[in-house]
């Protein structure tokens, strides 16, 4: 039986992009932690900090700055990963399945082979409400995304 995605897509925001590189150099901007701090935050934020075990179940802190010394920890756990095809993160989990003080979202990203080197990239970010939906579309979501989605496309075509 298939599982009804109507509920989760009213609290989803999606960015999909054709990107002019194969799904395997995409998946590797998005598993390598040293690759991270080139692409994964829009100027003038910068990750200052990355560890990534990215595998089913392995945790991960990605540490983002901002311009006035700001500091936000993000730490997750992938809940699957399908290499070069599939990533699914969320904010649910510290690690090792222990909760969070407050889940925000599943992060979902998708790398289609299309043919002739390009792949559909398509990154899904599905809040536990309205309200947090509301808040990362405020906060910049498309414009956010989209950029790291640029910066990661120029990225992959320099590997």
């Amino acid at each position: 039986m298939a599982l009804d995605a109507a509920p989760a897509a009213a609290h989803e925001l999606v960015l999909t992009r054709i990107i002019d590189q194969p799904a395997e150099k995409l998946f590797k901007c998005w598993t390598t932690p040293e690759l991270l701090p080139e692409w994964f935050c829009p100027p003038p934020w910068r990750v200052s900090h990355a560890e990534m075990d990215v595998r089913t179940g392995g945790s991960s802190l990605i540490v983002m700055s901002g311009p006035n010394g700001e500091e936000m920890p993000n730490r997750g756990v992938y809940l699957e990963v399908v290499e070069n095809e599939l990533i699914v993160f969320t904010d649910a989990f510290t690690s090792a399945w222990v909760p969070s003080e407050k889940p925000f979202m599943v992060g979902v990203v998708r790398f289609e082979d299309i043919g002739e080197g390009k792949t559909r990239y398509t990154a899904i970010a599905r809040h536990w409400s309205a309200e947090d939906k509301a808040m990362h579309e405020q906060m910049g979501f498309h414009e956010g995304w989209g950029v790291a989605a640029d910066q990661m496309a120029a990225l992959a075509a320099r590997l």
